[in-house]
């Protein structure tokens, strides 16, 4: 086994939970803007990948240094050990970004990377000759911030929040990541109800009954460094089986998904089913104003319309009145709303117990937090 540099990206604002994830599969971490590092071998790639629910990717850092010219960045990628990653036959395309760094231009960037490593193959498996890139993939990123390039390889394959699950969504679907955030910044827990009256394509649900049932997100999907020679088999079945045996299946749920549109609802359904959680999720067709309950001590995770195009914001300010009105009975439900609408407690008629800032993709979001009674405590 290996030591390797790992990277988990996420998005602005989850880096703490991203954080806590990696510490929860053991690992040691320092967190920065957008990211997580920590250090571990072959099985910490495949732990990761398959765990990491609010992470976006997982990188390989091959290096990082101080780049100020084409040639500095060609002598000090090609001074990495790529035959310790990459194999004769890898297909080896990369990407690059660049911010606030004399080395701007992305393209020339990637291609000072591509020509070095070429090099440094070349020298390794003693080859004249350009490579022909038949084998398994390896994704490089050549990312320049203030003149410091960080070199990486992409692990993921697909993004962490591609699960397999989702068949269909709707104009504007949540990542599978945000969702699975939303649902761990609340006090939920599996025996305690749970809704969420803007349900979509059901997302918030089903990450809800995957955390409820500690079911492995990434256990019906597959990622690219499976097909690395380097990494052995035996490591993603060890950690199949692992997560297999850690899921806890006969964990009854009481998770509810509705939704305005009749449309919406049924996509919900379809999605639960292919998640293998269509007899235990329970998805309908109603308006927020509508929800009532006679159960104690739930969570609701709602993330309703922002109101942000024209004509839709008196509609949506409406709904946040109706919705501060149905929820103000539930005093021992905490609540959690995600919007972008900055006067969301004026309408919704109540100031927040707390506010999280969070991005909804490249919105910004408010997470606005009531919490509710606690229930009382048994005596054992």
């Amino acid at each position: 086994m290996g030591t390797y540099q790992l990277i988990a990206t996420a998005a602005m604002g989850l880096e703490a939970l991203v954080a806590k994830e990696v510490r929860a599969l053991g690992y040691e971490c320092e967190v920065d803007n957008g990211k997580v590092s920590f250090k571990g071998d072959e099985y910490a790639i495949a732990r990761s990948n398959l765990w990491l629910r609010t992470a976006a990717r997982v990188k390989i850092k091959v290096g990082e240094f101080k780049a100020l010219t084409f040639d500095e960045l060609f002598e000090k990628t090609k001074a990495l050990p790529w035959e310790k990653y990459l194999p004769e036959d890898a297909a080896f395309p990369v990407d690059g970004k660049s911010i606030k760094s004399k080395l701007f231009s992305i393209s020339d960037c990637q291609a000072i990377v591509k020509k070095a490593v070429v090099e440094r193959l070349k020298n390794h498996y003693k080859r004249n000759t350009w490579f022909e890139e038949t084998g398994g993939l390896f994704r490089i990123e050549v990312s320049m911030l203030k003149d410091i390039a960080t070199i990486t390889i992409d692990t993921s394959g697909l993004g962490l929040h591609k699960r397999g699950y989702r068949a269909d969504q709707g104009g504007a679907p949540l990542k599978e990541t945000i969702a699975a955030a939303l649902v761990m910044l609340t006090n939920w827990k599996p025996d305690r109800p749970f809704i969420d009256p803007f349900c979509g394509s059901g997302t918030i649900p089903i990450e809800a009954a995957l955390i409820g049932q500690n079911i492995a997100p990434g256990f019906n999907r597959e990622f690219v460094s499976e097909s690395w020679n380097w990494i052995p088999s035996k490591v993603w079945e060890d950690v199949r089986a692992e997560a297999e045996d850690l899921a806890n299946y006969d964990q009854p749920l009481d998770i509810t998904g509705s939704d305005i549109d009749h449309r919406m609802v049924k996509i919900a359904q379809e999605n639960a089913n292919e998640a293998g959680f269509g007899d235990l999720i329970n998805f309908k067709q109603m308006q927020v104003k509508d929800i009532s309950t006679k159960k104690e001590y739930g969570v609701i995770v709602g993330n309703p319309p922002y109101g942000e195009r024209l004509g839709e914001k008196k509609e949506v300010e409406q709904m946040y009145k109706e919705m501060g009105q149905a929820f103000s009975i539930l005093d021992t439900w905490s609540i959690y709303i995600l919007t972008s609408n900055e006067e969301f407690e004026q309408f919704y008629g109540k100031p927040a117990t707390k506010k999280r800032k969070l991005f909804n993709g490249f919105i910004r979001t408010d997470l606005y937090q009531y919490w509710g009674r606690k229930p009382p405590r048994t005596n054992e």
